[in-house]
């Protein structure tokens, strides 16, 4: 196994680490803030709002995101909506999947962050004369933020390696392009490659999670 091999390999997979990183950034940036806005609906006093979040919530975390994936990939064209049959393309369906998955499990998290604030916070915020939306923005969110980190952290990191599901459905990701390299050379060695390109992935993850932590931790020291 020789270095320029190897070279040749990180080459030959970085058109599917495109794939793994596009899905990744659009399920982080879409699923977070849905994530959030589920929170606050399943926290409402409505149950019309609350019952049908909490029912979705359950739905998500309760089915295998492979399923979901299938589902919406396979099952979604067979589906008439408005008198017509609903068909998106490979990596459109996996996007929705890892967004609607995700969001669910994005709610849970930052549903516990909001239970962790105290509920002195709200009536000192009261007692200052702060609207509810200023209550939420500069006393509830940063506090909910602060405790969310870890599990955010650990459910961001889980995100990298499900990118690998899309293979399935033959999006040309990551994972499908080491496939390809052995099934063509009879040599598992690209597996190994795209193993360091997702150790890479979540080291740095992993470290801008820390950063972020020690960064909130002193924030909150100083205030």
């Amino acid at each position: 196994m020789s270095l320029s091999y190897l070279a040749k390999l990180a080459i030959y997979l970085l058109p599917g680490l495109k794939f793994t990183l596009a899905l990744f950034l659009i399920t982080i940036v879409c699923a977070m803030p849905l994530g959030l806005l589920l929170t606050f609906g399943r926290n409402s006093r409505i149950p019309l709002i609350s019952a049908p979040i909490g029912f979705y919530v359950w739905l998500m975390r309760g089915t295998p995101l492979l399923l979901q994936l299938f589902f919406i990939y396979f099952g979604l064209p067979f589906v008439p909506v408005i008198g017509q049959y609903l068909i998106m393309p490979r990596f459109a369906a996996a996007c929705v999947a890892f967004i609607f998955n995700y969001a669910a499990y994005f709610c849970e998290i930052f549903r516990g962050g909001i239970r962790a604030v105290d509920k002195g916070q709200y009536e000192a915020a009261k007692v200052l004369g702060f609207s509810k939306w200023q209550t939420i923005r500069k006393i509830v969110i940063p506090q909910m933020l602060r405790v969310s980190l870890p599990p955010l952290s650990n459910e961001t990191i889980t995100l990298v390696k499900d990118t690998a599901l899309i293979t399935v459905i033959a999006v040309t990701e990551l994972l499908y392009f080491a496939k390809s390299a052995v099934n063509r050379d009879v040599n598992p060695t690209a597996y190994l490659v795209a193993a360091l390109f997702y150790l890479t992935m979540t080291y740095g993850l992993t470290k801008l999670f820390r950063y972020l932590e020690k960064r909130f931790d002193y924030e909150g020291e100083g205030s």
